[in-house]
């Protein structure tokens, strides 16, 4: 059986989308960011600093999975693993194609993700913190780039790879849903648009996204 801790408000978002996409069963376990708790935290809920989690993944950051003993953490990667672990048109169907989405997958992280989380830290919320418009606007001007990049791979069939949705697809969309709020970015690039609606239309999305909007923001 697949466990997977993490809220639904958290990268286990990513995870529990491609539960959904596989048709996997899986034991849910919702670990709380212990930023997003009161000091001390209430008695009872488990955070990332819970030393039952700890034990789990002792650098107490959510998601993490045990699979059948099996322990990951870090999203992308843990969805990289399940998709070539269970197949079907989401994994790689060549060594080329698994070369491929995880060049996407860490492309996400490391040329978009940052900037799009101050997009949305700074234009939709900051946990209670103040928010600066200016390293929103500074974080859509470096993002420019990128979305062109993802415009144009995106412009030749509307995937990242092997002209069919897969779990690059998943892991990059999720990335850059953190910058949906700045709408001038996706009038730019309107494959991103396109396919980022694509992607969130699929039922296994609406599955894991009508679960999260039950969660306290």
């Amino acid at each position: 059986m697949l466990t997977i801790y993490g809220v639904y408000r958290s990268r286990a978002s990513r995870n529990i989308w491609l539960a959904h996409e596989l048709g996997i069963p899986f034991e849910h376990v919702p670990v709380m960011q212990i930023y997003r708790l009161p000091d001390p935290p209430p008695a009872g809920v488990v955070h990332t600093r819970s030393p039952e989690f700890l034990k789990v993944n002792p650098n107490g950051h959510i998601p993490s999975i045990d699979d059948d003993g099996m322990v990951l953490h870090e999203s992308l990667a843990i969805n990289l693993y399940l998709a070539r672990k269970h197949g079907t048109a989401l994994a790689p169907a060549s060594i080329a194609e698994e070369g491929q989405m995880t060049m996407w997958s860490l492309w996400a992280a490391t040329e978009v993700e940052d900037r799009a989380l101050d997009i949305i830290y700074h234009r939709v919320g900051n946990a209670g913190r103040p928010m600066d418009p200016k390293i929103a606007d500074a974080a859509v001007a470096a993002l420019r780039g990128p979305f062109s990049v993802l415009d144009a791979a995106l412009a030749k069939d509307g995937w990242l790879v092997g002209n069919r949705f897969t779990v690059a697809d998943l892991n990059v969309a999720e990335v850059v849903r953190y910058a949906q709020a700045a709408t001038e970015l996706f009038e730019t690039a309107p494959h991103v648009k396109a396919w980022l609606d694509a992607c969130q239309s699929r039922p296994a999305f609406r599955t894991m996204w009508s679960e999260r909007e039950k969660e306290p923001a």
